[in-house]
């Protein structure tokens, strides 16, 4: 069936074309794997979240955390914090970084980062929320978006009010994960939320939770009438998500999924990247994380899995992988 184009929309003045996109995961959303996902068809990648205060006080690692390529556009950057001058300090440098979009994170769960008042925290603070994204969007020229979640917990979904006074600061979208910061990444996302913000707001809105494959992530936009989806722990080991979506939202056919040795050959190329731009030490311990959902089901996999946790440098890792390649060849 012939490929028909997918949705264009815009976030500000920013076109994106599809709606497939990559969310922003510590650890995940690295360079390495943005630009596999950007390959793989995502509409839109977005980064590893950035402390504003880092940035503020010039921290080594987080101006690493602001490196992109060219083929990486539009690139939505990621900065997190509840201080307004620090964001707004923040969201500068990461225009001035070359970043098309600056993204504020407001629904980390994790207890480093709401202890200091940030992340999902600023949901319990909606008035310091909005002076956080009023901040930033008075800071840059490029577009304010902000992520969230349902609210703190399940006696505290604030989500709709909360989103109508982010949008009333003038951001120009809204990504939601349907749990709430209690909920952590457990149980169902709850997508009646989204429909309801979506309903409520003039700006996009982007829906992210439970979107793995193709047809999740149409049921999440025909429930809710999302702009677009946001794919998290889905993308994991599967840069291929992206092209799916695209392909299935076009066409209303669903492509094959990858073979155990186009897996094998992706974390390859994965690890590849990591070592380019991080150097081998760094490559190599991060790669194992990758490695164990690229090989999630596939034949022999703990045992050769062991076998690269093993493993401490680059040539080394190549001939485990590849000897594994091999063998899923003769299979």
């Amino acid at each position: 069936m012939k490929e028909t184009n997918n949705t264009t929309w815009h976030i500000g003045s920013v076109r994106i074309d599809g709606q497939a996109i990559l969310a922003p995961m510590a650890g995940v959303s690295d360079i390495a794997y943005r630009l596999l996902a950007k390959e793989q068809g995502a509409a839109l990648v977005c980064t590893e979240m950035v402390s504003a205060m880092g940035i503020k006080y010039k921290n080594e690692h987080t101006h690493e955390l602001l490196r992109m390529e060219a083929v990486e556009h539009p690139v939505s950057m990621q900065i997190f914090g509840s201080d307004p001058e620090a964001i707004a300090i923040g969201a500068k440098v990461v225009e001035e970084a070359g970043a098309d979009i600056v993204d504020i994170n407001m629904g980390c769960p994790v207890k480093k980062v709401v202890s200091s008042g940030d992340g999902s925290a600023l949901m319990k603070t909606p008035d310091l929320a909005a002076r956080v994204a009023e901040a930033a969007v008075k800071a840059v020229g490029v577009p304010v978006t902000v992520k969230m979640r349902l609210g703190w917990d399940n006696d505290q979904k604030n989500v709709l009010d909360f989103a109508k006074r982010i949008a009333d600061t003038g951001v120009a979208a809204i990504a939601i994960h349907g749990r709430t910061k209690e909920q952590m990444y457990s149980g169902q996302a709850d997508w009646s939320y989204i429909k309801a913000v979506k309903e409520a707001v003039s700006i996009p809105v982007i829906g992210n939770g439970d979107v793995v494959d193709a047809l999740s992530a149409k049921t999440l936009l025909d429930t809710t009438g999302c702009d677009a989806v946001m794919v998290g722990r889905g993308a994991q080991g599967n840069p291929w998500v992206f092209k799916q979506i695209h392909h299935y939202l076009a066409t209303g056919e669903l492509l094959d999924l990858p073979t155990p040795v186009e897996r094998i050959e992706m974390l390859m190329k994965h690890f590849d990247l990591l070592c380019h731009y991080k150097g081998e030490n760094l490559g190599v311990r991060e790669i194992r994380t990758h490695a164990g959902w690229y090989m999630k089901g596939l034949p022999d996999s703990a045992y050769w899995r062991n076998k690269i946790n093993a493993v401490h440098t680059k040539e080394s890792f190549m001939e485990q992988i590849k000897e594994y390649h091999e063998r899923l060849h003769e299979i």
